[in-house]
Protein backbone atom coordinates (compact mmCIF):
# COMPACT_ATOMS: atom_id res chain seq x y z
CA UNK A 1 0.00 0.00 0.00
CA UNK A 2 1.45 3.34 -1.00
CA UNK A 3 1.05 6.80 0.45
CA UNK A 4 2.15 8.75 3.48
CA UNK A 5 1.34 7.86 7.05
CA UNK A 6 1.44 11.48 8.19
CA UNK A 7 3.36 13.05 11.03
CA UNK A 8 2.56 12.77 14.72
CA UNK A 9 4.48 13.32 17.91
CA UNK A 10 4.40 11.46 21.20
CA UNK A 11 7.15 13.23 23.06
CA UNK A 12 9.95 11.88 25.18
CA UNK A 13 9.39 8.81 27.29
CA UNK A 14 11.98 10.23 29.68
CA UNK A 15 13.42 8.48 32.69
CA UNK A 16 10.17 6.69 33.56
CA UNK A 17 10.27 4.59 30.42
CA UNK A 18 13.51 2.89 31.32
CA UNK A 19 11.91 0.58 33.81
CA UNK A 20 13.54 1.82 37.04
CA UNK A 21 12.91 -0.43 39.98
CA UNK A 22 9.10 -0.64 39.76
CA UNK A 23 7.76 -4.18 39.92
CA UNK A 24 4.49 -6.02 40.44
CA UNK A 25 1.31 -4.00 40.44
CA UNK A 26 3.20 -0.69 40.16
CA UNK A 27 4.78 -1.84 36.88
CA UNK A 28 1.41 -3.01 35.56
CA UNK A 29 -0.25 0.29 36.40
CA UNK A 30 2.57 2.24 34.80
CA UNK A 31 2.29 0.13 31.63
CA UNK A 32 -1.49 0.55 31.54
CA UNK A 33 -1.12 4.31 31.89
CA UNK A 34 1.35 4.39 28.99
CA UNK A 35 -0.94 2.19 26.87
CA UNK A 36 -4.02 4.29 27.49
CA UNK A 37 -5.13 6.31 24.48
CA UNK A 38 -2.13 5.54 22.28
CA UNK A 39 -2.21 7.25 18.89
CA UNK A 40 -1.28 5.35 15.73
CA UNK A 41 -0.65 5.57 12.01
CA UNK A 42 -3.05 3.69 9.74
CA UNK A 43 -2.12 1.40 6.85
CA UNK A 44 -0.13 -1.77 6.20
CA UNK A 45 3.02 -1.23 4.13
CA UNK A 46 2.64 2.55 4.06
CA UNK A 47 5.52 4.99 3.84
CA UNK A 48 4.82 6.33 7.31
CA UNK A 49 6.58 9.24 8.99
CA UNK A 50 6.52 10.50 12.56
CA UNK A 51 8.44 12.86 14.80
CA UNK A 52 8.25 13.20 18.57
CA UNK A 53 9.79 16.69 18.47
CA UNK A 54 8.80 19.17 15.75
CA UNK A 55 11.57 19.65 13.22
CA UNK A 56 13.33 16.34 13.99
CA UNK A 57 12.62 14.95 10.51
CA UNK A 58 14.90 16.37 7.79
CA UNK A 59 13.14 17.83 4.78
CA UNK A 60 13.91 16.76 1.24
CA UNK A 61 16.72 14.33 2.05
CA UNK A 62 17.47 11.34 4.30
CA UNK A 63 21.02 12.06 5.47
CA UNK A 64 21.87 15.76 5.54
CA UNK A 65 25.37 16.83 6.52
CA UNK A 66 24.00 17.56 9.96
CA UNK A 67 20.71 15.96 10.94
CA UNK A 68 18.21 18.25 12.71
CA UNK A 69 18.42 18.79 16.47
CA UNK A 70 21.87 17.20 16.69
CA UNK A 71 20.46 13.73 15.90
CA UNK A 72 22.16 10.91 14.00
CA UNK A 73 20.63 9.62 10.74
CA UNK A 74 20.56 5.84 10.36
CA UNK A 75 18.89 3.48 7.90
CA UNK A 76 17.39 0.18 9.08
CA UNK A 77 16.99 -2.21 6.14
CA UNK A 78 14.77 -5.28 6.46
CA UNK A 79 15.47 -6.35 2.87
CA UNK A 80 18.38 -6.08 0.45
CA UNK A 81 18.94 -2.67 -1.11
CA UNK A 82 18.21 -3.97 -4.59
CA UNK A 83 15.05 -5.97 -3.99
CA UNK A 84 12.07 -4.79 -6.09
CA UNK A 85 10.48 -1.59 -4.84
CA UNK A 86 7.21 -3.39 -4.02
CA UNK A 87 9.10 -5.77 -1.69
CA UNK A 88 11.68 -3.38 -0.26
CA UNK A 89 11.48 -2.69 3.47
CA UNK A 90 13.53 0.07 5.05
CA UNK A 91 13.17 2.95 7.48
CA UNK A 92 15.26 6.01 8.30
CA UNK A 93 15.74 6.64 12.01
CA UNK A 94 16.86 9.91 13.61
CA UNK A 95 18.26 9.03 16.99
CA UNK A 96 20.15 10.52 19.93
CA UNK A 97 23.04 8.06 19.50
CA UNK A 98 23.81 5.83 16.52
CA UNK A 99 23.28 2.09 16.93
CA UNK A 100 26.98 1.59 16.24
CA UNK A 101 27.86 3.07 19.64
CA UNK A 102 27.88 -0.07 21.75
CA UNK A 103 30.39 -2.47 23.35
CA UNK A 104 31.00 -6.04 22.21
CA UNK A 105 28.26 -8.65 22.57
CA UNK A 106 28.91 -11.76 24.61
CA UNK A 107 27.19 -15.11 24.34
CA UNK A 108 24.55 -15.80 26.99
CA UNK A 109 22.33 -18.79 27.70
CA UNK A 110 19.28 -19.41 25.53
CA UNK A 111 17.02 -20.56 28.35
CA UNK A 112 13.99 -22.27 26.78
CA UNK A 113 14.39 -20.39 23.49
CA UNK A 114 15.58 -22.39 20.47
CA UNK A 115 16.36 -21.60 16.84
CA UNK A 116 16.56 -23.35 13.47
CA UNK A 117 17.85 -25.71 12.31
CA UNK A 118 15.97 -27.93 14.77
CA UNK A 119 18.02 -31.09 15.28
CA UNK A 120 17.27 -32.14 18.88
CA UNK A 121 14.63 -34.61 17.63
CA UNK A 122 13.68 -36.09 14.28
CA UNK A 123 10.62 -34.97 12.30
CA UNK A 124 7.57 -36.86 13.55
CA UNK A 125 4.35 -37.58 11.58
CA UNK A 126 2.29 -38.08 14.74
CA UNK A 127 -0.39 -35.59 15.66
CA UNK A 128 0.27 -33.73 18.90
CA UNK A 129 -1.64 -31.43 21.20
CA UNK A 130 -0.44 -29.45 24.21
CA UNK A 131 -2.23 -27.89 27.15
CA UNK A 132 -1.27 -24.29 28.06
CA UNK A 133 2.19 -23.57 29.42
CA UNK A 134 2.59 -24.03 33.18
CA UNK A 135 2.68 -20.91 35.34
CA UNK A 136 6.11 -19.25 35.17
CA UNK A 137 8.30 -18.63 38.18
CA UNK A 138 7.87 -15.21 39.83
CA UNK A 139 9.87 -12.48 38.11
CA UNK A 140 9.73 -14.06 34.63
CA UNK A 141 9.68 -11.45 31.88
CA UNK A 142 8.65 -11.89 28.23
CA UNK A 143 12.14 -12.77 27.02
CA UNK A 144 12.82 -15.29 29.78
CA UNK A 145 9.33 -16.70 29.30
CA UNK A 146 9.78 -17.59 25.62
CA UNK A 147 9.46 -21.37 25.17
CA UNK A 148 10.14 -22.90 21.75
CA UNK A 149 7.80 -25.64 20.54
CA UNK A 150 9.54 -26.30 17.23
CA UNK A 151 10.05 -25.10 13.69
CA UNK A 152 11.82 -25.68 10.41
CA UNK A 153 14.30 -24.23 7.95
CA UNK A 154 17.53 -22.49 8.87
CA UNK A 155 17.82 -19.08 10.49
CA UNK A 156 21.27 -18.57 8.96
CA UNK A 157 19.78 -19.01 5.47
CA UNK A 158 16.69 -16.85 6.21
CA UNK A 159 14.24 -19.65 5.39
CA UNK A 160 11.60 -21.32 7.55
CA UNK A 161 9.94 -20.44 10.82
CA UNK A 162 9.74 -21.19 14.53
CA UNK A 163 6.82 -21.53 16.92
CA UNK A 164 7.23 -20.14 20.41
CA UNK A 165 4.93 -19.66 23.37
CA UNK A 166 5.41 -17.21 26.22
CA UNK A 167 4.28 -16.92 29.81
CA UNK A 168 5.41 -13.96 31.91
CA UNK A 169 4.57 -11.99 35.03
CA UNK A 170 7.19 -9.21 35.10
CA UNK A 171 8.39 -6.37 32.84
CA UNK A 172 11.67 -6.50 30.95
CA UNK A 173 13.54 -4.42 33.51
CA UNK A 174 16.16 -2.24 31.78
CA UNK A 175 16.37 -4.87 29.03
CA UNK A 176 15.82 -4.45 25.30
CA UNK A 177 15.50 -7.28 22.76
CA UNK A 178 16.25 -7.40 19.04
CA UNK A 179 16.05 -10.31 16.60
CA UNK A 180 18.38 -10.53 13.60
CA UNK A 181 16.93 -13.91 12.61
CA UNK A 182 13.44 -12.83 11.61
CA UNK A 183 10.27 -10.94 12.37
CA UNK A 184 8.06 -11.80 15.32
CA UNK A 185 4.28 -12.13 15.15
CA UNK A 186 3.02 -11.97 18.74
CA UNK A 187 -0.45 -13.35 19.53
CA UNK A 188 -1.58 -12.52 23.11
CA UNK A 189 -3.97 -15.07 24.61
CA UNK A 190 -4.20 -14.12 28.28
CA UNK A 191 -3.41 -10.54 29.29
CA UNK A 192 -2.19 -7.61 27.24
CA UNK A 193 1.29 -6.37 26.34
CA UNK A 194 2.83 -2.93 26.02
CA UNK A 195 5.63 -2.92 23.42
CA UNK A 196 8.12 -0.08 23.69
CA UNK A 197 9.88 -0.11 20.32
CA UNK A 198 12.41 2.04 18.52
CA UNK A 199 9.47 3.48 16.56
CA UNK A 200 7.20 4.20 19.53
CA UNK A 201 4.66 2.42 21.73
CA UNK A 202 2.13 -0.26 20.78
CA UNK A 203 -0.38 -2.12 22.94
CA UNK A 204 -1.61 -5.60 22.00
CA UNK A 205 -4.37 -7.34 23.90
CA UNK A 206 -6.06 -10.73 23.41
CA UNK A 207 -7.82 -10.60 20.05
CA UNK A 208 -5.05 -8.44 18.61
CA UNK A 209 -1.63 -9.32 17.18
CA UNK A 210 1.62 -7.37 17.12
CA UNK A 211 4.18 -7.63 14.32
CA UNK A 212 7.79 -6.67 15.16
CA UNK A 213 10.00 -6.59 12.04
CA UNK A 214 13.45 -8.14 11.81
CA UNK A 215 16.06 -6.12 13.68
CA UNK A 216 13.65 -3.75 15.44
CA UNK A 217 14.48 -3.46 19.13
CA UNK A 218 11.76 -3.47 21.75
CA UNK A 219 10.87 -4.09 25.38
CA UNK A 220 7.71 -5.79 26.66
CA UNK A 221 5.77 -4.76 29.75
CA UNK A 222 2.70 -6.76 30.86
CA UNK A 223 -0.63 -4.95 31.06
CA UNK A 224 -1.82 -7.59 33.52
CA UNK A 225 -0.22 -9.38 36.46
CA UNK A 226 0.32 -12.50 34.30
CA UNK A 227 0.35 -12.79 30.51
CA UNK A 228 0.49 -15.68 28.07
CA UNK A 229 0.43 -16.16 24.32
CA UNK A 230 2.02 -17.39 21.11
CA UNK A 231 4.81 -16.16 18.82
CA UNK A 232 5.51 -17.01 15.18
CA UNK A 233 9.11 -16.25 14.21
CA UNK A 234 9.34 -15.84 10.45
CA UNK A 235 12.86 -16.29 9.06
CA UNK A 236 11.79 -15.80 5.44
CA UNK A 237 10.33 -12.99 3.37
CA UNK A 238 8.51 -10.39 5.47
CA UNK A 239 4.81 -10.95 6.02
CA UNK A 240 2.54 -9.25 3.51
CA UNK A 241 -1.16 -9.15 2.81
CA UNK A 242 -2.27 -12.04 0.57
CA UNK A 243 -3.43 -11.41 -2.98
CA UNK A 244 -7.22 -11.30 -3.25
CA UNK A 245 -7.60 -12.70 -6.78
CA UNK A 246 -11.26 -13.20 -7.76
CA UNK A 247 -12.37 -11.80 -4.38
CA UNK A 248 -11.65 -8.35 -5.79
CA UNK A 249 -10.27 -5.23 -4.17
CA UNK A 250 -11.65 -5.69 -0.65
CA UNK A 251 -11.91 -8.36 2.02
CA UNK A 252 -9.86 -10.43 4.45
CA UNK A 253 -7.46 -8.18 6.41
CA UNK A 254 -7.84 -4.59 5.23
CA UNK A 255 -4.64 -2.55 5.08
CA UNK A 256 -6.22 0.43 6.83
CA UNK A 257 -6.80 -1.61 10.01
CA UNK A 258 -3.09 -2.11 10.75
CA UNK A 259 -1.71 0.51 13.14
CA UNK A 260 1.92 1.62 13.35
CA UNK A 261 3.21 3.64 16.33
CA UNK A 262 3.97 7.34 16.46
CA UNK A 263 7.46 8.35 17.46
CA UNK A 264 8.33 8.25 21.18
CA UNK A 265 11.84 8.07 22.54
CA UNK A 266 13.77 7.29 25.70
CA UNK A 267 16.55 9.64 26.74
CA UNK A 268 18.08 7.71 29.62
CA UNK A 269 21.72 7.35 30.64
CA UNK A 270 22.10 4.28 32.80
CA UNK A 271 23.06 0.65 32.10
CA UNK A 272 20.63 -1.10 29.74
CA UNK A 273 21.06 -4.75 28.78
CA UNK A 274 20.53 -5.28 25.05
CA UNK A 275 19.87 -8.90 24.06
CA UNK A 276 20.45 -9.77 20.42
CA UNK A 277 19.18 -13.01 18.83
CA UNK A 278 21.62 -14.03 16.11
CA UNK A 279 21.64 -17.33 14.19
CA UNK A 280 19.49 -19.02 16.82
CA UNK A 281 21.47 -17.95 19.88
CA UNK A 282 21.26 -15.09 22.35
CA UNK A 283 24.00 -12.50 22.80
CA UNK A 284 24.03 -9.52 25.16
CA UNK A 285 25.82 -6.22 25.61
CA UNK A 286 25.63 -3.66 28.41
CA UNK A 287 24.85 -0.25 26.92
CA UNK A 288 25.26 2.98 28.89
CA UNK A 289 21.98 4.28 27.40
CA UNK A 290 18.68 3.06 26.03
CA UNK A 291 18.73 2.19 22.30
CA UNK A 292 15.05 3.17 22.14
CA UNK A 293 16.17 6.75 21.51
CA UNK A 294 14.66 7.39 18.06
CA UNK A 295 13.19 10.90 18.03
CA UNK A 296 11.84 10.75 14.46
CA UNK A 297 11.54 8.22 11.65
CA UNK A 298 10.07 7.54 8.23
CA UNK A 299 9.77 4.41 6.13
CA UNK A 300 7.87 1.13 5.79
CA UNK A 301 9.95 -1.24 7.95
CA UNK A 302 7.82 -0.62 11.02
CA UNK A 303 5.97 -2.56 13.73
CA UNK A 304 2.18 -2.93 13.63
CA UNK A 305 -0.80 -3.96 15.72
CA UNK A 306 -3.90 -5.52 14.11
CA UNK A 307 -7.28 -6.31 15.65
CA UNK A 308 -8.31 -9.79 14.46
CA UNK A 309 -11.96 -8.92 15.03
CA UNK A 310 -11.72 -6.57 12.05
CA UNK A 311 -10.94 -9.45 9.70
CA UNK A 312 -13.51 -9.39 6.89
CA UNK A 313 -14.42 -13.06 6.61
CA UNK A 314 -15.18 -14.38 3.13
CA UNK A 315 -17.10 -17.67 3.04
CA UNK A 316 -19.57 -19.83 1.19
CA UNK A 317 -23.18 -18.70 0.80
CA UNK A 318 -24.22 -21.77 -1.18
CA UNK A 319 -22.57 -25.09 -0.29
CA UNK A 320 -19.29 -26.65 0.92
CA UNK A 321 -16.78 -25.41 3.46
CA UNK A 322 -14.06 -23.37 1.68
CA UNK A 323 -10.38 -24.20 2.06
CA UNK A 324 -8.81 -22.57 5.16
CA UNK A 325 -6.64 -20.36 2.92
CA UNK A 326 -9.70 -18.10 2.69
CA UNK A 327 -8.94 -17.06 6.29
CA UNK A 328 -5.35 -15.90 5.64
CA UNK A 329 -4.41 -12.66 7.42
CA UNK A 330 -0.71 -12.47 6.47
CA UNK A 331 1.55 -14.54 4.25
CA UNK A 332 5.30 -14.91 3.78
CA UNK A 333 5.78 -15.93 0.12
CA UNK A 334 8.35 -18.49 -0.96
CA UNK A 335 10.14 -19.02 -4.25
CA UNK A 336 7.14 -21.06 -5.49
CA UNK A 337 4.06 -18.99 -6.45
CA UNK A 338 1.20 -19.71 -4.09
CA UNK A 339 3.34 -21.71 -1.64
CA UNK A 340 3.97 -19.83 1.58
CA UNK A 341 6.96 -20.13 3.84
CA UNK A 342 4.43 -19.40 6.57
CA UNK A 343 0.82 -18.19 6.61
CA UNK A 344 -1.01 -16.65 9.53
CA UNK A 345 -4.67 -17.72 9.43
CA UNK A 346 -7.50 -16.66 11.76
CA UNK A 347 -10.87 -18.31 12.37
CA UNK A 348 -12.82 -15.21 13.32
CA UNK A 349 -16.54 -14.85 14.13
CA UNK A 350 -18.67 -15.59 11.06
CA UNK A 351 -21.98 -16.90 9.78
CA UNK A 352 -22.36 -20.46 8.44
CA UNK A 353 -25.20 -20.87 5.95
CA UNK A 354 -24.03 -23.61 3.55
CA UNK A 355 -26.83 -25.90 2.36
CA UNK A 356 -26.37 -29.68 2.40
CA UNK A 357 -22.92 -28.99 3.84
CA UNK A 358 -20.78 -30.42 6.60
CA UNK A 359 -19.98 -27.03 8.08
CA UNK A 360 -16.92 -27.58 10.30
CA UNK A 361 -13.54 -28.04 8.61
CA UNK A 362 -13.54 -31.28 6.64
CA UNK A 363 -11.26 -34.29 7.11
CA UNK A 364 -8.09 -33.75 5.14
CA UNK A 365 -4.41 -34.41 4.58
CA UNK A 366 -2.34 -31.45 3.53
CA UNK A 367 1.07 -30.78 1.99
CA UNK A 368 1.36 -27.90 4.47
CA UNK A 369 2.05 -28.35 8.20
CA UNK A 370 -0.36 -26.73 10.63
CA UNK A 371 0.04 -25.46 14.19
CA UNK A 372 -3.25 -24.26 15.65
CA UNK A 373 -3.76 -22.17 18.77
CA UNK A 374 -6.81 -20.86 20.57
CA UNK A 375 -7.12 -17.32 21.92
CA UNK A 376 -10.56 -17.55 23.45
CA UNK A 377 -13.71 -19.66 23.62
CA UNK A 378 -13.92 -22.91 21.68
CA UNK A 379 -13.02 -23.99 18.15
CA UNK A 380 -15.91 -25.35 16.10
CA UNK A 381 -14.11 -28.58 15.11
CA UNK A 382 -12.68 -29.60 18.49
CA UNK A 383 -14.05 -30.55 21.87
CA UNK A 384 -13.33 -27.97 24.56
CA UNK A 385 -12.71 -28.40 28.27
CA UNK A 386 -10.18 -30.40 30.24
CA UNK A 387 -8.23 -32.75 27.99
CA UNK A 388 -9.51 -30.94 24.90
CA UNK A 389 -8.52 -27.93 22.82
CA UNK A 390 -8.40 -25.01 25.24
CA UNK A 391 -7.20 -21.37 25.12
CA UNK A 392 -3.43 -21.25 25.49
CA UNK A 393 -3.04 -24.77 24.15
CA UNK A 394 -2.11 -25.85 20.65
CA UNK A 395 -2.08 -28.73 18.19
CA UNK A 396 0.44 -29.74 15.54
CA UNK A 397 -0.52 -31.64 12.39
CA UNK A 398 2.51 -32.11 10.17
CA UNK A 399 2.32 -32.53 6.41
CA UNK A 400 0.10 -35.40 5.21
CA UNK A 401 -0.94 -36.23 8.78
CA UNK A 402 -4.66 -36.93 8.59
CA UNK A 403 -6.81 -34.70 10.76
CA UNK A 404 -10.18 -33.01 10.95
CA UNK A 405 -13.15 -32.76 13.30
CA UNK A 406 -13.11 -35.01 16.33
CA UNK A 407 -15.74 -37.70 16.80
CA UNK A 408 -18.03 -35.56 18.95
CA UNK A 409 -17.97 -32.70 16.44
CA UNK A 410 -18.57 -35.02 13.49
CA UNK A 411 -21.56 -36.67 15.09
CA UNK A 412 -23.09 -33.32 15.99
CA UNK A 413 -22.42 -31.55 12.68
CA UNK A 414 -23.44 -34.44 10.41
CA UNK A 415 -26.92 -34.55 11.94
CA UNK A 416 -27.50 -30.86 12.75
CA UNK A 417 -30.41 -28.86 11.41
CA UNK A 418 -28.87 -26.66 8.72
CA UNK A 419 -30.24 -23.28 9.64
CA UNK A 420 -28.07 -20.11 9.59
CA UNK A 421 -25.56 -20.35 12.42
CA UNK A 422 -23.40 -17.60 13.96
CA UNK A 423 -19.96 -18.83 15.06
CA UNK A 424 -18.89 -16.16 17.51
CA UNK A 425 -17.89 -17.95 20.71
CA UNK A 426 -14.22 -18.50 19.89
CA UNK A 427 -11.14 -17.09 18.22
CA UNK A 428 -8.64 -19.61 16.86
CA UNK A 429 -5.65 -19.17 14.56
CA UNK A 430 -3.14 -21.22 12.62
CA UNK A 431 0.55 -20.93 11.72
CA UNK A 432 0.76 -22.88 8.45
CA UNK A 433 4.12 -23.67 6.85
CA UNK A 434 5.47 -25.40 3.74
CA UNK A 435 7.84 -27.69 5.68
CA UNK A 436 7.33 -30.14 8.55
CA UNK A 437 7.65 -28.69 12.04
CA UNK A 438 10.26 -30.53 14.09
CA UNK A 439 9.46 -30.33 17.79
CA UNK A 440 12.11 -29.35 20.29
CA UNK A 441 13.11 -31.91 22.92
CA UNK A 442 11.36 -29.84 25.58
CA UNK A 443 8.12 -29.85 23.57
CA UNK A 444 8.29 -33.56 22.71
CA UNK A 445 8.75 -34.43 26.39
CA UNK A 446 6.67 -31.69 27.99
CA UNK A 447 4.49 -32.44 30.98
CA UNK A 448 1.65 -30.51 29.34
CA UNK A 449 1.77 -32.61 26.14
CA UNK A 450 -1.50 -34.53 25.94
CA UNK A 451 -0.51 -38.24 25.81
CA UNK A 452 -3.65 -39.57 24.11
CA UNK A 453 -4.55 -36.97 21.48
CA UNK A 454 -5.32 -39.69 18.90
CA UNK A 455 -8.30 -40.84 20.95
CA UNK A 456 -10.42 -37.88 19.77
CA UNK A 457 -10.91 -39.71 16.46
CA UNK A 458 -11.61 -43.09 18.01
CA UNK A 459 -15.19 -44.34 17.78
CA UNK A 460 -15.90 -42.93 14.32
CA UNK A 461 -18.27 -45.63 13.19
CA UNK A 462 -18.59 -47.46 9.91
CA UNK A 463 -21.71 -46.27 8.08
CA UNK A 464 -21.01 -47.72 4.63
CA UNK A 465 -23.80 -49.68 2.96
CA UNK A 466 -23.22 -51.21 -0.44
Amino acid sequence: MSGSGGTAGAGSAGQAAGGGEATGTDAVERARKAAGGLAGLSGFGNEHSSEAVPGALPSGRNAPQRAPLGLYAEQLSGTAFTEPRAHNHRSWLYRIRPSAAHPAYRRIGNGTLRGAPFTETEPDPNRRRWDPLPEPAPGTDFLAGLWTLGGNGDATQRVGMAIHLYAANAPMQDTVFGNADGELLIVPEDGGLLLRTEFGLLAARPGEVALVPRGVRFRVEPLDTAVRGYVCENYGRPFELPELGPIGANGLANARDFTAPVAAYEDVERPVRVVHKFCGNLWAAEYDHSPLDVVAWHGNHVPYVYDLRRFNVIGSISYDHPDPSIFTVLTSPSDTPGLAGVDFVVFAPRWLVGEDTFRPPYFHRNVMSEYMGLVQGAYDAKQAGKGGFVPGGGSLHNMMSAHGPDRTTYERASTAELKPQKVDDGLAFMFETRWPVTATAQAAGASHLQPDYDRVWQGLERHFRA
